[in-house]
């Protein structure tokens, strides 16, 4: 089979991150240098900071991006993208104009002979209640219809305006280092949740921007797959083996 391919957490369009032009030219051309040995590629949630469809409008910007997915679906390969945090007012701009397979919600899905837990990794947290309470209010259909009453012009400002202030609100703008098994969540998680199916091979989660590729159990592992803000990395399973690499313009990908 041909490769796999897994990434996540571009935040393009990001207040608070320089240069994001920059950042959507090299994650094109990571996608351009995959598209002959790709299967699929599977983008894990908040490649935009935020997104938000009206029903006769899309975010201004990211054509780089959406003309090379588009190119890979009219070629073939299966591109799926998972709702995250930042980007899940989407409805189907994604998949009538751009060819990609959406999923809204957390997916267990056969990749040759090895099963996957997928998802963008939001909402797992055991205790962030304040952040599910919003996530619930994010999902909700009709605080959705209400929100898209609203004029473009106020509603995009308001919600890249809550992105960055969400971002600098951190430490450094940053994400956290890795806290160990015991009081990471999405590791936490996925170990509960193999107690009951033992037959995952791999979790592959986003979100937390941090690089991770940590054995569970002999034959499970859990992979967070970084972001593409500093570290540029991604996930490549090749029917067999499932390993971590980072992009470097010029390099010759997996």
């Amino acid at each position: 089979m041909k490769n796999v391919y897994f990434l996540s957490d571009a935040h393009l369009g990001s207040l608070a991150i320089e240069h994001g032009r920059t950042k959507e030219r090299k994650l094109a051309n990571f996608l351009d240098s995959i598209k002959h040995r790709a299967q699929a590629v599977y983008l894990m949630g908040d490649l935009f900071d935020f997104w938000h469809e009206y029903r006769y409008v899309v975010p201004k910007g990211y054509t780089r991006l959406l003309g090379k997915i588009s190119e890979l679906t009219d070629a073939g390969v299966e591109v799926h993208y998972f709702c995250g945090n930042h980007d899940l007012w989407q409805h189907d701009y994604f998949e009538r104009e751009c060819g990609m397979v959406l999923h809204r919600h957390n997916e267990v899905v056969e990749i040759g002979d090895k099963t996957f837990f997928l998802g963008h990794g939001d909402g797992l947290n055991r205790q962030e209640r304040g952040f599910k309470l919003l996530r619930a209010l994010f999902h909700n259909r009709l605080c959705q219809t209400l929100f898209a009453a609203v004029h473009p012009r106020w509603g995009m400002a308001f919600g890249l305006e809550w992105a960055k202030h969400s971002r600098l609100k951190r430490e450094d703008g940053k994400e956290p280092p890795y806290q160990g098994e015991d009081k990471e969540d999405l590791v936490i998680f996925a170990k509960d949740y193999l107690k009951t199916h033992p037959d995952i091979n791999f979790f592959v989660f986003g979100h937390r921007h941090i690089e991770l590729d940590l054995m569970l159990t002999r034959s499970a592992r859990i992979l967070i797959l970084g972001d593409w803000i500093s570290l540029y990395s991604y996930a490549v399973f090749d029917g067999e083996h499932m390993y971590m690499e980072n992009f470097i313009e010029g390099e010759t990908c997996p």
